[in-house]
């Protein structure tokens, strides 16, 4: 856990450091540095950890990772009762949903693609612009969204305790504190912490196994921290530096600029994402502009729209035809066949004369709220507004 938040500190550092290596033109001599470092060396840095973090204000139990579960896959968590967690951050996608940009509530076209959960337990912020600090946060944000679940969070926390199965699980799962908001958040985001890419052929290879990969794909790794220059961002086993770049792409999304409106370089920068998977994810980058892995090393080949947001690292590559597919039979081999998720049973609502009321089990407690407004539940039904 220590070294988890240790990381902002550390690429502070580093940014620090980088900064001063081109005021004194130094520059040349750490990109020289990376490209003669041996095929062996950057083999160890890609090695995958050995825990799952939690922070200790919320950690594992299994009981919360199956209730996160339940609420992850269940529509009642949104305002019409037909939008889940899963429905944007489907399995089936490595946890995307395979489209240039989301779709929420009464169909709203979003702005952005939908990022992967996969391994976001080793993530710092979330969101494309990083403006949640916590997957607890992430997990409440597009609840609430009127774009995206349009769910009325002081309401939900009722319509729940009014499902007898949740009170029981809740109680469980957070004994002497049972249903609140909070520990919605805290169960989803501990489910969402268990959703971890399985082992790669990437990782076979660099435990040992030398034909696990392609020749291409030894190639490829060789370009990618060499002379393309990709662990620049893509650092590290999830190949990713948890940070902000501007890489060049052509559009008015500022971004994480949008909260750091007096730094220059968080202009049109988003959130480094993980390679893993990355196969299943397609189409690419934050307004998924790019259809294919080749589409977005060709992007990077060009060096992307020159700015004076656009990050330092970016520039034209000069990399032939070969080189680029090269990269892309690498980026291949980060693809794990995971375990298949079966979908969870959901507490189903209550069925007796005094539904929403009614106790079926004694690890349920009472229901303790007035009965669901069913007149505002079919408005929300039709996307009419309740009051």
């Amino acid at each position: 856990m220590t070294q988890l938040f240790q990381r902002p500190l550390q690429r502070a550092v580093i940014g620090t450091l980088a900064s001063v290596a081109v005021l004194f033109g130094l520059a040349g001599s750490f990109s020289a540095a990376a490209e003669t470092k041996s095929r062996e060396a950057w083999k160890k840095e890609y090695q995958r950890p050995s825990e799952v973090p939690y922070p200790d204000d919320n950690l594992y139990t299994k009981e919360k990772a199956d209730l996160g579960k339940k609420l992850f896959f269940d529509p009642r968590l949104s305002g019409a009762d037909y939008i889940s967690c899963a429905t944007c951050h489907n399995p089936s996608f490595a946890w995307g949903d395979g489209l240039p940009t989301g779709f929420g509530n009464a169909m709203t076209k979003l702005g952005r693609r939908t990022p992967t959960i996969l391994n976001t337990a080793y993530g710092e912020l979330m969101m494309w612009d990083g403006r949640f600090e916590s997957l607890e946060e992430q997990a409440l944000g597009p609840m609430a969204a009127p774009a995206e679940m349009n769910q009325e969070m002081e309401a939900i926390a009722d319509e729940l305790r009014a499902i007898p199965g949740y009170r029981t699980l809740f109680n469980v799962a957070f004994p002497g504190e049972g249903l609140s908001i909070d520990n919605i958040a805290k169960a989803i985001a501990t489910f969402e912490r268990t959703v971890i890419s399985g082992t790669a052929p990437f990782d076979l290879w660099i435990a040992g196994e030398e034909t696990a990969i392609s020749e291409a794909a030894k190639r490829g790794f060789d370009l990618f921290n060499g002379k393309a220059n990709c662990v620049a961002c893509h650092s590290g086993w999830n190949f990713t530096d948890d940070s902000f770049h501007d890489i060049g792409i052509d559009d008015d999304d500022l971004g994480r600029g949008e909260h750091f409106k007096d730094n220059v370089k968080m202009q049109h920068a988003f959130k480094t994402p993980t390679l893993r998977n990355a196969v299943e994810r397609a189409p690419y980058m934050h307004n998924g502009t790019q259809v294919t892995l080749s589409d977005v090393v060709a992007h990077y080949n060009t060096g992307g729209v020159v700015r004076p947001s656009l990050s330092d690292e970016m520039r034209p590559l000069q990399l032939s035809q070969q080189e680029q597919d090269d990269l892309v039979a690498f980026m291949a081999t980060l693809s794990s066949v995971d375990e298949r998720i079966a979908m969870p049973l959901l507490p189903p609502n209550d069925q007796g004369p005094a539904a929403g009321l009614r106790q079926t089990s004694p690890a349920a407690g009472p229901a303790d709220v007035a009965p669901i407004d069913t007149k505002c539940r079919v408005a929300r039904l039709h996307l009419r507004p309740c009051r």
